[in-house]
């Protein structure tokens, strides 16, 4: 591939890529804020390198999103969910049987649980447990991914013990993954703007590195777009493909593009604009390039950004469209749930189908999934493939 059109540095940088080198931190930022041709230079050789890597199947799991309480006391000014206990807002916090029936209520027989919250000041650490164990007892079958780094060390200080040992507890109750939020921009001079209160970036890295070290996977996310820098991102993806490189237990790698509207960075005037689309793709692109083999899954969220622009991310690296969600309340109370909620399994299909790729729905874990005529669901296997060949 030529990229006849981009500028000589880029040309370069991208070869170099598609000879399987990782691009500098340095080149990385470069990247990171290429406009015109060249922004189409980059994600053409991020499709090419996806296509390389993973081929032309793009996943998507069915899960359900269960937001179990939007009380929150940490404060974070990117954040437009969360309330006091004190505030006019209603706030809540979800019971036994509210899990059931929005777990029982699903039309399609989910694969994943995604348990999403505040830190809830009166949240004591058997609670957690038990939330665990509640969802296992409604369907033992069910994948739980919950519980951001910043619960986990909630959970700590309130349990008393340490991290290793709440992460033992929280597997034993059900625990099947960790997301990788929490993450925002992994560098302290922007956490000490965006969330003072929450941990900081080495204690982030501490707590995922003991859950991959304990066989708990997780992903790795990336909140962009307010007021880091081009270098803080890639400071960011540095960080990531090192832990990776040392333990190998992230899933996948999911850009999270802030979403500015109702959230207080807006209100005190420090963020006035979302990062534009060529911003996003970038990103995107730049990770499928840095990542190369050693993270092969590149998702995007669709939640934030819409259908149809995730068919456009399809074609800059980009290879999960993450899941059926039924319920979204965060990203939905900063921009007035602009792209609903949910997507059913049909529509994540025929999103993929649209723009010539081959839709395959997955495991948390990224295991093919196959389904009967029921719904009734079960991961792929060798003989699977050898009978539908």
């Amino acid at each position: 591939m030529s990229f006849e059109h981009a500028s000589q540095k880029t040309r370069e940088i991208l070869r170099k890529c598609l000879e399987g080198e990782k691009p500098s931190l340095d080149e990385m930022t470069y990247l990171l804020g290429l406009t015109g041709r060249d922004a189409i230079a980059l994600h053409v050789a991020a499709d090419i390198l996806r296509e390389e890597l993973v081929g032309d199947v793009v996943t998507y799991v069915v899960n359900r999103n269960l937001t179990f309480t939007n009380v929150c006391y940490k404060g974070c000014k990117f954040c437009a969910f969360s309330v006091g206990e004190r505030s006019e807002r209603q706030y809540f916090y979800m019971t036994k049987q509210e899990f059931y029936e929005r777990i029982t209520g699903v039309p399609w027989k989910i694969t994943e649980v995604c348990l999403q919250g505040g830190i809830h000041p009166k949240l004591m650490y058997e609670m957690y447990l038990q939330a665990l164990r509640d969802i296992k007892e409604i369907d033992q079958r069910i994948h739980i991914h919950a519980y951001s780094p910043e619960e986990v060390q909630d959970m700590v200080e309130k349990s008393g013990l340490d991290l290793e040992d709440v992460l033992k507890e929280l597997k034993m109750a059900g625990l099947g993954s960790l997301p990788g939020t929490a993450a925002e921009i992994l560098s302290d001079d922007v956490r000490q703007i965006l969330c003072p209160q929450k941990i900081n970036t080495s204690r982030w890295l501490e707590i995922i590195r003991t859950a991959h070290e304990l066989g708990i996977p997780t992903t790795a996310t990336m909140m962009f777009g307010h007021v880091e820098t081009l270098h803080h991102r890639a400071l960011h993806l540095e960080k990531i493909l090192s832990l990776q490189q040392e333990t190998r237990g992230f899933t996948e790698f999911v850009p999270l593009p802030f979403v500015y509207e109702n959230t207080p960075l807006r209100k005190f005037g420090l963020v006035m604009k979302p990062p534009s689309g060529v911003e996003i793709l970038n990103v995107h692109a730049v990770a499928r390039l840095y990542f190369q083999d050693d993270l092969r899954n590149i998702q995007i969220s669709w939640v934030k950004l819409g259908p149809q622009f995730a068919q456009v991310a399809l074609q800059a690296g980009v290879n999960d469209v993450g899941g059926t969600l039924f319920e979204e309340r965060i990203t939905s109370s900063a921009n007035d749930g602009r792209y609903g909620d949910f997507l059913t399994p049909p529509q994540l299909h025929q999103l993929i189908l649209d723009v010539n790729r081959v839709p395959q729905e997955r495991t948390t874990l990224y295991e093919p999934v196959i389904r009967d005529l029921n719904g009734n669901w079960h991961v792929m296997n060798l003989v699977d493939v050898f009978a539908s060949s």
